[in-house]
């Protein structure tokens, strides 16, 4: 399991810097049953765009590049 949140934390830490360009952050969470929890924070929060960050662009270089990650989800502060 540490393992596996190791690589979660590694591709979320290649794409921070692409959410701090647009004034956001993310956190890692969690990982529990093929699920990875988030927190996007700043700019993120509230963004009409959050839904196609989370699943189409997070979620898509999650599951490409860490196969036990099923899916990405973000949890409110």
């Amino acid at each position: 399991m540490e393992n596996v949140e190791a690589k979660i934390i590694a591709v979320i830490d290649k794409l921070r810097p692409f959410l701090i360009s647009d004034g956001g952050n993310i956190e890692f969470v969690k990982f529990e049953d093929g699920i990875c929890y988030v927190r996007l924070t700043g700019a993120c929060q509230g963004c009409p765009m959050l839904d196609s960050t989370l699943k189409d662009g997070i979620e898509l270089a999650l599951t490409e590049e860490v196969e036990e990650v099923l899916e990405v989800r973000n949890v409110e502060s």
